[in-house]
C-alpha cells in the first residue's frame, strides 16, 4: 500500500514562482540574489499557513545551489539542491524554538556557527517560533545575530511579532506576509485537484478557502479531509457543505426571496429549517448581513469583484441585486447590525432574531412606500413652477400670478389614501426619512425658477412678524421678483437698515419650507410707498426691541441673561 502524503506537504512549493499570494515577498528575495545584496538576518512574520518556513527553505536552497537558473531559482540538479531534497544538507539546520528555547539550546547553535561549512557558500540556520525563545536566549543571541560569520544566514519566521524583543528586530531585515486571498487559494485548490484527477466544482473550492481565512495549509487540511470523506473522484458544494457544516448561501438566496414578496410565514419556516439543522441564530444573522453586502456591491459593475465566490454564483448574486432596491438593503443592514450587536444580550435568542426578521419585512414596505412619496413631491414640485414673469405690484403682499396657482407641496413621511401604500409610523428608519427630505429638497434647490407662489407665504408671514413688533409702516412694502433677485422696495431709509440687519431670518423662514435656494435680495428706498404724514417707521428700533428678537429666534437667550445677570446698555 503506498503511503499518504498530506497536500500541504506533498504540494510544497519548491521555486519562488510556486508561492502563492506572497509575489511581493518572492520577488524582493530574487531582486536581492541578482544584486548579490544578501542579508545576514531576515525575519519573516505573518499569519499561520502563508508561507513563511516554506520561503526560508527556498531561499536557503538558493542560496547554496550551484547552478542557479536565469531567474535566480534553484535548479534542483545539483548535488546541494539533491541533498536539500533528500533532506541530507549538512548546510541548512531548522530549529523550533518552540521545544528548543533555553539559554543552552541557543548557546549550542552559536557554538555550530563558529564552523564554516565543508561544501557550499553558507551555512543556513532557519528558526520556526522565534518569539517563543525566552529573555536570556534572546540576549545569548544577540551577539551572534549581528556580527555572525560571513557564511552564517540566519532566517527567522514568527507568527506574534510583537513578542520579540526589540534588539532583535533591529537586526533583521523583517518580511511581512500576507493572509492569502480566496480567489488564490481557491485557484491553487483547482491545480492540485487537476493533479489529482479530482473533478471539482468552483464553488466547492472558493467555499474551502472562505472557510480557510487566509491560511493556505488549513485550506489543504481541509481539502484532503473533504477528498477523503467522498471517495477521492469528485467534489461538489453539497459535499463541502455537509463536511464542514457551513450554511449553504441559498438559504440567504430564498430568504431574500421571501422578503422581497413579503412573505412572512415563508421567512420564518425558512429560519425554523436553518435552527432544526443545528446552526447558530447569530451565524444566521453573521451570513445574511454578508448577503445583503454582496447584493449591494454587485448593484454597480465597478464592485462586482468584490464578491468572494465562483462565476456562477457571482451571476445569482448579479441577478438578484438587479430586483433589489438600495433602500431596502441599506435599511435591512441598519436592521441585521442592531440585532447581531444585541445578541447577546438577548435572552430568547431565537425571538430575537425572527423579530429581526419581521422588521426587514416592514422595512421593504416602508422603502417602497417612502421611494413613491417622493417621487410624488418632486413630480408636484415639478408641477408647481410658474414660468411667466409677473411685473405687476402689489401692496404688502407678493405679485400674485395665477389665483388658480396650486399650492406648495407638503412633504410626508407616511402613505398616502392614493397610493394604496401602508403607513407604518413605528417603524419607520431614520436612515430613509432622511434620504427622502434630503431629495424634496434637493428638488427645490435644482428648480432654475424661483416662483412667486414660493414666495408669497413666506413673505406674509415675515410681514405679519414685523407688524406684531410695531413696525406697521413696513406693510407699505412691496416685492417683486426679476429672475432670481428679489427686489423689496421699502418707504424710508429706516425701514431700509432694518431689513438688510433682518434678511438671515427671511432667509431662514424660507429654508424652512424650501431648503436652501440660492437667491439674491435687494432692499431700495421708494418714498412714494410711505403713508400720509409719516417719513419714518412708526416705531424706532431699541436695544430692547432688538433683545425681543433674539428671544424670538432663540429662547434660551433668556436663561443666559438671567444665569449672567446682564443688563441692556442704555439708549443712546
Amino acid at each position: 500500500m503506498k503511503q499518504f502524503v498530506v497536500s500541504a506537504r506533498k504540494y510544497r512549493p519548491a521555486r519562488f514562482s510556486d508561492v502563492v499570494g506572497q509575489a511581493h515577498i518572492s520577488d524582493t528575495l530574487k531582486n536581492a540574489l541578482k544584486r548579490g545584496q544578501i542579508a545576514h538576518a531576515y525575519l519573516f512574520c505573518g499569519p499561520r499557513g502563508v508561507g513563511k518556513t516554506t520561503c526560508a527553505r527556498i531561499l536557503a536552497k538558493v542560496l547554496n545551489c550551484e547552478q542557479r537558473t536565469d531567474d535566480f531559482e534553484a535548479c534542483g540538479t545539483c548535488p546541494s539542491c539533491k541533498a536539500f531534497d533528500d533532506n541530507a544538507s549538512f548546510n541548512i539546520t531548522e530549529l523550533d524554538a518552540a521545544s528548543n528555547n533555553s539559554v543552552e539550546h541557543i548557546r549550542a547553535l552559536v557554538e555550530q556557527v563558529r564552523f564554516a561549512p565543508q561544501q557550499g557558500k553558507f551555512k543556513i540556520y532557519i528558526i520556526d517560533e522565534v518569539h517563543m525563545l525566552s529573555q536570556g536566549a534572546f540576549n545569548a543571541f544577540l551577539k551572534t545575530l549581528e556580527e555572525p560569520p560571513p557564511y552564517a544566514i540566519f532566517i527567522l519566521a514568527t507568527t506574534e511579532k510583537h513578542k520579540i524583543i526589540p534588539t532583535i528586530l533591529s537586526r533583521c531585515q523583517i518580511y511581512d506576509f500576507r493572509r492569502i486571498t480566496v480567489s488564490d487559494m481557491a485557484a491553487h485548490l483547482q491545480r492540485i485537484a487537476q493533479a489529482e484527477n479530482l473533478n471539482a466544482e468552483s464553488e466547492a473550492l472558493h467555499s474551502i478557502a472562505q472557510k480557510a481565512d487566509g491560511a493556505l495549509r488549513d485550506a489543504l487540511s481541509l481539502f484532503d479531509r473533504i477528498v477523503s470523506a467522498t471517495g477521492g473522484e469528485q467534489l461538489t458544494y453539497a459535499d463541502v457543505v455537509n463536511q464542514l457544516n457551513i450554511l449553504d448561501y441559498d438559504y440567504y438566496f430564498r430568504v431574500t426571496d421571501a422578503l422581497l414578496s413579503e412573505d412572512i410565514s415563508e421567512t420564518l419556516n425558512i429560519f425554523d429549517e436553518v435552527m432544526r439543522r443545528g446552526f447558530d441564530p447569530e451565524l444566521f444573522i453573521e451570513g445574511l448581513s454578508d448577503h445583503f453586502r454582496n447584493l449591494l456591491v454587485c448593484q454597480d459593475p465597478q464592485t462586482h469583484h468584490l464578491v468572494e465566490g465562483g462565476d456562477s454564483l457571482k451571476a445569482r448574486y448579479i441577478g438578484q441585486a438587479a430586483l433589489t432596491p438600495k433602500k431596502i438593503l441599506l435599511s435591512g443592514l441598519h436592521i441585521l447590525n442592531d440585532c447581531d450587536v444585541n445578541f447577546r444580550f438577548a435572552k430568547h435568542k431565537r425571538l430575537h432574531v425572527e423579530m429581526a426578521l419581521v422588521k426587514l419585512l416592514y422595512a421593504n414596505r416602508l422603502a417602497l412606500t417612502t421611494t413613491e412619496t417622493a417621487s410624488d413631491q418632486k413630480k408636484n414640485l415639478s408641477l408647481s413652477k410658474d414660468n411667466e414673469p409677473v411685473h405687476e405690484r402689489t401692496p404688502g403682499a407678493v405679485a400674485s400670478g395665477s389665483p388658480d396657482e396650486p399650492p406648495k407641496p407638503q412633504p410626508s413621511m407616511g402613505g398616502s389614501a392614493t397610493s394604496g401604500a401602508i403607513s407604518l409610523p413605528s417603524l419607520k428608519l431614520d436612515l430613509l426619512e432622511d434620504e427622502v427630505d434630503d431629495e424634496i429638497k434637493k428638488a427645490a434647490a435644482a428648480n432654475q425658477e424661483i416662483t412667486l407662489s414660493m414666495l408669497s407665504t413666506v413673505w406674509q408671514n415675515y410681514l405679519g412678524r414685523l407688524t406684531k413688533m410695531g413696525y406697521e409702516s413696513l406693510q407699505a412694502s412691496q416685492l417683486t421678483l426679476k429672475e432670481q433677485d428679489w427686489i423689496i422696495e421699502v418707504p424710508t431709509e429706516a425701514a431700509k437698515s432694518y431689513l438688510n440687519q433682518d434678511l438671515n431670518t427671511l432667509r431662514k423662514l424660507l429654508a424652512q419650507d424650501w431648503g436652501p435656494l440660492t437667491i439674491n435680495y435687494k432692499v431700495e428706498v421708494n418714498q412714494t410707498l410711505a403713508p400720509a404724514n409719516t417719513s419714518e417707521p412708526s416705531k424706532k428700533i431699541t436695544n430692547k426691541d432688538k433683545y425681543h428678537m433674539m428671544l424670538n429666534e432663540n429662547p434660551t437667550v433668556d436663561q443666559f441673561v438671567q444665569a449672567f445677570d446682564l443688563k441692556l446698555d442704555s439708549e443712546t
